[in-house]
């Protein structure tokens, strides 16, 4: 098969550097090597407690300020005394183990422990509210989760027992870690599909050598640096956080940062300049808030050198800001939790251009298709796709085996974003083919939204789209017919914001409610959503209505 252009997209002069970042060159193609055994925990702290023991690996900010500290040898043996608490629960090799502790050192931890156990750490964002957490317990069937005492109240009802608190004042022996396959699953991650409830995405221990060599490239491959350390305000239970920062942190013997302050763009130049950050990754909409700050060069000492980004379209205007401003490289990538990396910069080996994505990354066979599956010219519209054996595919859906067919198809993954490429093998993105929501660098499925909706007493009908803008690239938006005797007021509004806020997840509310008294409908009964989002747009491009 013809796996498209530009896999290759760096000159043949930066070969040796390329070879640093883990990439192989076979036949001509970069390709990303996977060992046969890999652990995420053992490749990552468990190899610097062996090697560097003593190295900075994690250092975490309280909220009064005070910064506690360790070593790699200190963060991997508490890890172990956690392992071994966890085994004496009976949590053992493939059982599904909850994560719901926010940014800080235990979620890590706990994290270690039970790849050491060869378990699936299954994370749980505290944004989720308590439908989110009730769904995913039932699907997960978890054989236990770990929390802090002050995020589980609001959910706490529907939890089947409790244990007191973790501990970890268990001796650090007799525990041997578990030799992993690659292929072994290791992690379990709830995201927003364009329909339904949310679905587990699972992913093995080998996702995170096949991330690796490409999150060398986004971080402008200074990782190694002596003095980088490593930060981001985003959500350890997503990829962001875990993925593309702290595991790979750690996988270059490098320490992280932490807190769990409210991100703030006052504070966030005030943590990044108290702890020397050079490294960090964030949204594009946190990027658009620190952009709102005059001369952060001149109010703070930064260090920061590097910021990645992904997770929505970044604006040229950011890429520039962060050069001019911060003295920074701002490398953007692309990729989908399902499979990742496919497109992005990395301005050491190539110019990043404003408002591109970027060029298709080595080690992926990606490139633009048409419906029927054949590579598009250059300058045409098409979905991304990258060939089917990616090596950051992930597993499955959580129960229902491989990759569905909507995602692989004739050979290709599909991405369901659309996007042309110039001349010079750069990608220009052009939005969804599908009903999914992003905004603010989150991924919303319009259905549970609908869902959490239409459980509300006010609800007879509800249909939710993306909005377009300024700030979020998109938000929330739902259209409501509402039940008889309930009348349109702002009072109604706010209810069910608040309604979806608190039952859903905060990060998912519609920011804007529209009252319909009927919808468009296609000749079977159903809500025709593509001309909602017509409309919509026409209305935002017509200016504030």
């Amino acid at each position: 098969m013809t796996v498209g252009r530009n896999t290759e997209p760096v000159p043949a002069a930066a070969a040796q550097r390329m070879a640093a970042c883990g990439f192989d060159n076979l036949d001509g193609r970069w390709r990303i090597p996977i060992p046969a055994l890999c652990n995420m925990a053992q490749d990552t702290v468990g190899r610097y407690a062996r090697e560097t023991p003593t190295s900075p690996a994690l250092r975490f900010e309280e909220s009064t300020g005070a910064v506690s500290r360790w070593s790699f040898s200190q963060l991997d043996d508490w890890a172990v005394r956690v392992a071994v608490w966890l085994a004496a629960l009976g949590v053992g090799r493939g059982d599904p183990v909850g994560i719901h502790t926010g940014q800080r050192p235990e979620t890590m931890v706990v994290h270690l422990a039970l790849y050491k156990l060869g378990a699936v750490a299954v994370t749980l964002s505290q944004l989720y509210g308590p439908d989110t957490i009730a769904h995913i317990l039932h699907d997960s069937q978890l054989k236990m989760a770990v929390t802090e005492d002050g995020a589980w109240p609001g959910v706490q009802s529907i939890s089947p027992g409790e244990i007191a608190a973790l501990q970890s004042d268990r001796p650090p022996t007799g525990l041997v870690p578990c030799d992993t396959r690659a292929d072994e699953p290791a992690l379990l991650m709830y995201t927003s599909g364009s329909t339904g409830r949310p679905k587990g995405l699972l992913h093995a221990h080998r996702i995170l050598h096949a991330y690796l060599p490409t999150v060398r490239m986004f971080y402008d491959l200074s990782m190694d640096d002596a003095d980088a350390v490593f930060w981001t305000p985003a959500d350890w239970a997503w990829v962001g956080g875990l993925l593309d920062l702290v595991l790979p942190a750690w996988a270059a013997g490098r320490p992280v940062v932490a807190s769990q302050h409210r991100f703030d763009p006052q504070w966030a130049f005030d943590f990044m300049a108290r702890h020397r950050v050079t490294h960090t990754f964030m949204t594009p909409t946190a990027l658009k808030r620190l952009a709102e700050v005059a001369n952060p060069r001149q109010r703070w000492p930064l260090c920061l050198r590097v910021i990645c980004t992904g997770g929505e379209s970044l604006p040229s205007e950011v890429v520039r800001w962060a050069r001019e401003a911060l003295g920074a490289t701002c490398n953007e990538f692309y990729g989908l939790t399902e499979f990742n990396h496919l497109v992005g910069n990395c301005q050491q080996l190539y110019p990043i251009r404003p408002g591109s994505m970027g060029r298709a990354y080595p080690g992926h066979g990606t490139t633009i298709i048409d419906s029927e599956g054949q590579p598009v010219a250059p300058g045409e519209v098409g979905e991304i796709a990258a060939t089917s054996d990616d090596p950051t595919l992930f597993l499955g859906y959580w129960r229902s085996g491989a990759a569905p067919a909507r995602i692989d198809t004739d050979g290709w993954l599909r991405t369901g974003d659309l996007a042309r490429q110039d001349d010079d093998g750069y990608f220009w993105y052009q939005g969804r083919n599908d009903d999914l929501i992003k905004s603010a660098g989150y991924r919303i499925g319009p259905a549970e939204v609908e869902d959490s909706l239409v459980a509300h007493a006010f609800v007879a009908e509800a249909a939710v789209i993306a909005s377009p803008d300024a700030a979020r690239g998109s938000i929330v938006k739902a259209f409501v017919r509402l039940a008889e005797g309930v009348e349109p007021s702002d009072a109604v509004v706010h209810t069910l914001q608040e309604h979806v806020k608190t039952r859903l997840a905060a990060y998912k509310y519609p920011r804007e409610i529209e009252f319909v008294r009927e919808f468009p409908l296609t000749s079977s009964g159903k809500i025709r959503r593509s001309e909602l989002r017509r409309l919509e747009a026409e209305r935002k491009a017509d200016g504030p209505v």
